[in-house]
């Protein structure tokens, strides 16, 4: 679902020409989550950031674990291990803060980490797609393409998700 009617989805408009054709696909998901996240939280009520309709997860969740997982998994795609301060926005995820968040803050801070997948996407060789990359303490086993398209698609499923969230609060 694209927010802006006027254009065509992220996918159809072309290649963005930094980034190689293999990873493409990851390049234009995580575009579009970017232009339909800032769609959906246009005009949403700051009070419901953090009210869990029905249980479900808050939106405010949501744009925090969306920064959080890309970061995350494109660090791993980079062959390193997680920061202090990304395992403490990990555990932060979905808390309310004691610092209170703008919408604005949340979806910023979200369109930065979107800006800085894209620039390390435009950066891969694609000879190293391929190569064993470990995922988190354990270390379990993924590629470095792996990472990235785990990244797109959970992105993309976390989308969904506040989407589905936003609606039902707005009413």
């Amino acid at each position: 679902m694209a927010t802006n009617t006027n254009k065509p989805e992220v996918w159809l408009r072309g290649p963005l020409t930094s980034v190689t054709p293999l990873l493409q696909p990851v390049a234009h998901a995580l575009l579009q989550a970017r232009e339909e996240v800032n769609g959906f939280m246009t005009g949403f009520d700051e009070l419901l950031l953090w009210v869990k309709p029905m249980g479900m997860a808050s939106v405010g969740f949501h744009l925090q674990h969306l920064t959080g997982v890309i970061g995350r998994l494109f660090t791993y795609a980079r062959g390193e291990v997680l920061t202090q301060r990304q395992l403490d926005y990990l555990q932060a995820e979905g808390k309310v803060p004691q610092k209170i968040y703008s919408v604005k803050e949340l979806t910023d801070t979200f369109n930065k980490q979107v800006d800085k997948a894209i620039k390390q996407l435009s950066q891969v060789n694609e000879t190293s797609l391929t190569e064993s990359r470990g995922v988190g303490r354990a270390q379990l086993p993924s590629t470095v393409i792996g990472l990235y398209t785990h990244a797109a698609e959970h992105t993309m499923r976390h989308v969904g998700q506040l989407m589905v969230t936003v609606s039902i609060l707005k009413g």
